[in-house]
């Protein structure tokens, strides 16, 4: 069974200002997302579900899906602050979204099938998809057997500034805490470091896994969110700006031991534009990746 690809773009409205600003970083106007699909194809990904906001469903199919038709089956699922789970009411005053965690809730019903979870803005590169399709498309014989990839943080740097990233801690192999780690930079030495909340420093080798927010679940996965879900909206719905993250679902599903996250190794270099003074760069590195005849003079 081909797995699916489960795109987070709910955000992407409000992020880039309408649709219309969605960046085009490729030769030809591509953008990250356009890479994303591209790549997922031809590591033997069947489906693309992409979870987006009701309000701009119009100008998303029209100028995003469209391009992809005949390519591969594409669904889309809609994220909205009160799709709450039997029980709860979204409180009157809130606006802002309850996370990444209940948006991938969103697609319960439509993936019937392991799939993956990425963001719609970051480039992840062919061999990242290449090993977690491959891990997705293996035999299981119990609940709870994920994934998740594992990027090495060296390969995810900028020089335009720090950068948050969630440091994985692993056991033979399986995550047992994702630690979010911020203004993750270089020094004068090109060493990568960190300073904690107490203020020291502390440095990170350049092969250390990083969480990118690259998953792998199979569909039981649905139930244990749901109820985290709603354990979290028990504690938090009349909290104005909380919000429930997908490591925050799987740190509590590893320690009570319900389910493992394989942590996959890949040499792809994660790009993306965290600052505005790192589009140039990407945008160069997009057209020497078509250049060297990693990918076609259009992709779609």
């Amino acid at each position: 069974m081909k797995p699916t690809l489960f795109v987070l773009a709910a955000g992407m409205g409000s992020r880039y200002g309408g649709l219309k600003q969605l960046d085009g970083l490729g030769p030809h106007g591509e953008t990250i997302m356009d890479y994303s699909i591209y790549d997922a194809i031809h590591a033997g990904f069947g489906k693309v579900v992409f979870v987006i906001r009701k309000d701009f469903e119009h100008d998303f199919r029209d100028k995003i899906l469209s391009k992809y038709e005949g390519h591969i089956p594409v669904e889309v699922v809609f994220q909205s602050i009160d799709k709450l789970p039997k029980g709860f009411i979204c409180p009157a005053d809130r606006t802002k979204p309850w996370g990444l965690a209940q948006a991938v809730l969103m697609a319960k019903g439509v993936i019937n099938e392991p799939f993956a979870v990425i963001n719609s803005d970051d480039f992840y590169g062919r061999n990242s998809y290449e090993v977690l399709a491959k891990e997705l498309m293996r035999p299981r014989d119990r609940k709870g057997d994920y994934c998740m990839v594992g990027f090495r943080i060296g390969n995810t740097m900028t020089e335009n500034g720090g950068v948050n990233r969630g440091v994985c801690q692993t056991n033979e192999g399986l995550l047992t805490s994702v630690e979010e780690c911020k203004e993750i930079q270089y020094n004068s030495d090109h060493e990568i470091f960190y300073t904690d909340s107490d203020g020291k420093e502390h440095k990170l080798e350049a092969n250390v896994p990083v969480s990118m927010n690259m998953w792998g679940f199979t569909p039981d996965y649905f139930d244990y969110a749901e109820r985290e879900f709603t354990n979290f909206l028990e504690k938090d719905l009349n909290t104005p700006k909380s919000e429930q993250v997908i490591p925050d679902v799987a740190d509590t599903l590893i320690k009570s031991g319900e389910a493992t996250i394989k942590v996959l190794d890949t040499d792809s270099k994660w790009f993306g534009v965290t600052y505005a003074e790192d589009r140039p760069g990407v945008v160069s590195k997009f057209a020497e990746l078509h250049k060297s005849g990693l990918y076609p003079e259009k992709l779609f």
